[in-house]
């Protein structure tokens, strides 16, 4: 047998929803790149969806990008309730006109 992989397990590889309403986005998008991490923030009380998880930036002035898209996000949600350690990170950035495009990775440590 080989060794175990310190590589994260790929949980989900989805698009970020919400980009749109995000303001401030547009000046804050040339500091994201393909690999730079990201943290996912669990919003139990969101009253539009029961599944609700952010996505955001790491670091101490960490920026709202969005949310895991509804329909794709409840395993990840109860993840994040028991306490394991799920994060992120981009694989792909582009703008489609008023729209970044943000495509990312959901990981947990193996």
């Amino acid at each position: 047998m080989s060794a175990p992989s310190s590589e994260p397990l790929i949980l989900l590889e989805c698009l970020v929803a919400g980009t749109s309403h995000r303001q401030g986005l547009r000046a804050f998008e040339p500091q994201l790149q393909p690999g730079t991490a990201l943290a996912l923030q669990r919003e139990a009380d969101s009253s539009y969806d029961d599944w609700a998880v952010r996505v955001l930036t790491t670091g101490p002035d960490a920026f709202w990008l969005g949310y895991l898209p509804e329909g794709h996000n409840e395993t990840v949600a109860r993840m994040l309730d028991a306490g394991y350690p799920i994060s992120a990170r981009l694989t792909h950035k582009a703008w489609e006109e008023e729209w970044l495009h943000l495509e990312i990775e959901v990981l947990m440590a193996r």
